[in-house]
């Protein structure tokens, strides 16, 4: 499979037909990181931004980009997604946050997209409410993991 479903045979890009395709349970893992300074994560942690609670805001954030994704990337499908799970755990050997973003759903087209949609949204909301303090930060490895469902079956990051 190394064509490049979305173009058509004049070269014109394209939503793909999923018509004929069968539903499957889809799951897509992705994550990303962002660095920052000490005293930045600390302020995280103790919740001492003006803005609120900065995880639980990109939580919530997560889960509105994977919603949204079809809005934001021309050729997506819109997905009845049955969940999205977000978690962050901080890095280990330099001082950030990893978020992994886990998104489902039944249906006839991946939701590669959405994660990495999730992923990416949850990371620029953490820049947003830190960069009165950190304007620094950098985002950075934003991957697909994992994904599983469809003809292709199981892919996995190695």
């Amino acid at each position: 499979m190394n064509e490049l479903t979305h173009f058509d045979d004049a070269g014109r890009a394209r939503m793909v037909d999923v018509s004929s395709k069968e539903v499957t349970t889809r799951v897509a893992i992705a994550s990303g990181e962002i660095y920052m300074q000490t005293n930045t994560l600390a302020h995280i942690q103790q919740g001492k931004l003006k803005k609120g609670d900065v995880l639980a805001v990109a939580d919530v954030a997560a889960i509105m980009g994977a919603k949204k994704t079809s809005d934001l990337i021309p050729m997506c499908h819109p997905l009845m997604l049955s969940g999205v799970d977000v978690t962050f755990s901080e890095l280990e050997t330099t001082t950030g946050l990893r978020v992994e973003v886990a998104v489902s759903c039944n249906g006839k087209t991946g939701v590669e997209m959405e994660a990495l949609t999730a992923v990416s949204t949850a990371l620029l909301t953490i820049y947003d409410m830190c960069k009165a303090i950190d304007k620094g930060m950098r985002i950075t490895a934003i991957q697909l993991e994992e994904k599983r469902g469809g003809k292709s079956g199981v892919w996995l990051r190695s």
